[in-house]
């Protein structure tokens, strides 16, 4: 008969693997517009579908502004989060928002001296600048510590462990602005989706923002 000591070791092990079960997979996903070509910058998210909380695990962001630009132009982070807002222009800005998740109004400075500004609560931020009206940005605050952004190639991996979840896809083009959102199961290997957006057309000018 297997010892004890046996016993204990083989359930231990058992329980580390369960545990790494739980916490592989994720979701590999795809962002096309209406024509099949990738959308970069879109916001992918995971949104726990039942009763249970997931983890606050608030990251600090980063919006700077160089070349009379917020870069990047779109941001995506939990709530909770602060955003800092380093001036590496030579001229000063004067950063505000009137967006009801977090207004705020950040008088004329230049280089790192502005306070980081935290979101508090989830939607959608407008960035702008009282001196450069072209200048503008997008938060995204999520609910969530599991999102992504998609790269110039329209993809995006988002890791989280297993289970029911409801897959969002969210840009500032958007057509009607409301994100995008399927179903989805995450088990031990990796999963997939894929998006198709309807997208507004970009500004023509390329001083202008972007939507």
């Amino acid at each position: 008969m297997p010892s004890k000591l046996l016993i204990r070791s083989a359930a231990f092990a058992a329980s580390l693997f369960a545990g790494a079960a739980m916490a592989a997979g994720g979701i590999s996903v795809q962002v096309v517009d209406a024509n099949g070509k990738p959308v970069a910058d879109a916001v992918v998210y995971l949104e726990a579908d039942g009763a249970t909380a997931p983890p606050k695990a608030p990251k600090s962001g980063e919006i700077s502004q160089k070349g009379l630009k917020f870069i990047p132009l779109v941001t995506v982070i939990q709530t909770g989060s602060k955003i800092y807002f380093p001036n590496n222009d030579k001229v000063r800005h004067h950063i505000y928002s009137f967006s009801p998740p977090h207004k705020f109004d950040q008088k004329l400075y230049s280089g790192t001296t502005a306070e980081p500004q935290t979101f508090e609560k989830p939607g959608t931020v407008v960035l702008g600048c009282n001196i450069h009206d072209k200048m503008i940005a997008y938060v995204r605050i999520v609910d969530t510590p599991y999102f992504g952004k998609t790269d110039e190639h329209g993809n995006v991996s988002v890791d989280a462990p297993s289970g029911k979840y409801v897959l969002k896809a969210w840009h500032p083009g958007i057509v009607g602005g409301n994100a995008l959102e399927q179903a989805v199961r995450l088990g031990d290997s990796a999963a997939s989706a894929s998006f198709k957006m309807s997208l507004k057309p970009p500004s023509t000018d390329s001083d202008a923002p972007a939507y």
